[in-house]
């Protein structure tokens, strides 16, 4: 009985999920490399798993509907260019960074 509000809206709008499964899948990638990082053992094995950290932004790219690619090009021009100051970069997140380039394109 406490969940029967939300069965209400499930079967009102046909774009609601009845489970949560497809978000859980696209937030797996993410907390799976955190975890496996807390096991790096040294400071060589540190180094060694950074690399592999440059696949984090997909999956946030992937929900926010950002091309990576073009994100990521921007992003490193800005911070190079120091464009963007340490105190701004929650400028260059992937929501923020969409809603940014879509003003501008405006």
């Amino acid at each position: 009985m406490n969940l029967w509000d939300g069965l209400g809206v499930f079967l009102e709008d046909g774009r609601v999920e009845i489970d949560n499964n497809s978000i859980e899948r696209r937030h797996m990638v993410v907390a799976t490399v955190r975890r496996n990082s807390l096991f790096a053992g040294s400071d060589a094995g540190a180094r060694s798993r950074v690399p592999g950290h440059l696949h984090l932004p997909l999956p946030d790219c992937r929900l926010n509907d950002v091309d990576p690619v073009a994100r990521l090009t921007d992003v490193l021009e800005r911070m190079a260019s120091g464009a963007v100051k340490a105190n701004q970069l929650d400028r260059l997140l992937p929501w923020t960074w969409k809603a940014e380039r879509t003003a501008r394109a405006a």
